[in-house]
């Protein structure tokens, strides 16, 4: 068997943190974690204990100096991953950071300036870009088949702040900086650079509290934004389910066909409702169903690419995976010009692009 890549885990009670574990304990032929730093004020509650023994050290800097590792995983808060990030880096070590990696791009900028000049394997929380049907329709813009792409609109709505309580840490400004977009809907603001591959030349928006539960950070709200050529992106979403439950759809129209994205379709890994041009007697018309394979863990199959794509780029020296630094920053770019359009209450323009 080849050499195990040996893995600190920083952030252990990370909402995600045991799922991740769980998701590298899939890859127990290749992975190692040899070390730990709890983060979170120390809290451990969520640790297991096959790791319990492991090494722990209370900061990075004591992590870099005497712990035994190749690469990291961090899933320490906004206001602490991104000074980790770059000293990981510094050290020359290979970084997979949970999403979305900072309360804004500045703070993140530094990171990903270390992660380019040390040349290491970078990967973040993105998973939705190793989704099937996002790659088929991120093959379908490449490919023209939708003509001009017109509208693109987007629901995602979660678990309402009641779930967790409002005195959770993803809803302290001090600590996560902002709420639902920063934390969860950037998994949609990242996708939209993928899929659509445009730069994004405005934004306008309207965040705040409006669900039953009073918070100090947004619990949602309405993002317009618009693309280089044109077209127009909306997303409406946040945490505004009364149980624990989630709700997702994408649906993008052009001038040659529209589809329907049904990620979460039950007993499928997602659906494609595809609606193309009738030139005569019979449309075109294609329901396109996508499965997986289960896996344990976070993320589940998507995670499981993550990892292997991460893998592969430590192997290979030079090559990069799906998500990048360069991504991971845009998509802090575009959150912090949604936060400015919703304080200022304007339309912001903007060049964002990858």
């Amino acid at each position: 068997m080849a050499e195990r890549v040996r893995l600190a885990f920083l952030g252990i009670d990370n909402p995600h943190g045991f799922s991740w574990r769980e998701l590298l304990r899939q890859f127990a032929d290749e992975i190692e974690i040899t070390a730990l730093v709890p983060g979170f004020g120390g809290a451990t509650a969520s640790l297991e204990e096959s790791l319990a023994d492991l090494p722990r050290f209370d900061t990075v800097d004591e992590l870099i100096a005497n712990g035994a590792f190749d690469a990291a995983v961090v899933c320490l808060p906004n206001d602490a991953g991104p000074a980790a990030v770059a000293r990981l880096a510094e050290a020359g070590k290979h970084v997979l950071a949970e999403k979305p990696a900072a309360a804004c791009a500045d703070t993140f900028r530094p990171a990903a300036e270390r992660l380019g000049e040390a040349e290491v394997a970078f990967q973040s929380g993105y998973m939705w870009r190793y989704d099937e049907c996002a790659d088929r329709l991120r093959q379908m813009v490449a490919d023209g088949r939708f003509g001009k792409l017109i509208s693109t609109e987007i629901t995602f709505v979660t678990s309402d702040v009641r779930r967790r309580g409002p005195d959770h840490y993803l809803f302290d400004p001090n600590v996560s900086g902002a709420g639902f977009f920063n934390w969860l809907g950037c998994h949609q603001l990242d996708l939209i650079f993928y899929i659509l591959q445009q730069p994004i030349v405005g934004v306008t928006a309207r965040v705040g509290v409006f669900g039953g539960t009073d918070c100090q950070v947004e619990d949602g709200g309405t993002i317009v934004l618009d693309l280089a050529d044109g077209g127009l992106v909306t997303f409406v979403g946040g945490y505004w389910l009364p149980r624990w439950a989630g709700e997702s759809r994408w649906c993008i129209r052009g001038t040659e066909r529209w589809v329907h994205w049904d990620p979460v379709r039950k007993g499928t890994a997602g659906v494609l409702d595809i609606h193309g041009p009738m030139p005569q007697w019979f449309a075109m018309e294609e329901t396109f169903e996508t499965t997986a394979e289960p896996c344990p863990g976070y993320g589940g199959h998507l995670g499981r690419a993550v990892i292997r794509d991460w893998l592969d780029a430590m192997a290979s020296p030079g090559s990069v995976c799906r998500n990048t630094p360069g991504s991971t920053q845009a998509t802090l770019e575009l959150l912090d010009a949604v936060y400015r359009s919703s304080r200022e209450e304007r339309r912001v323009e903007c060049d964002i692009r990858i």
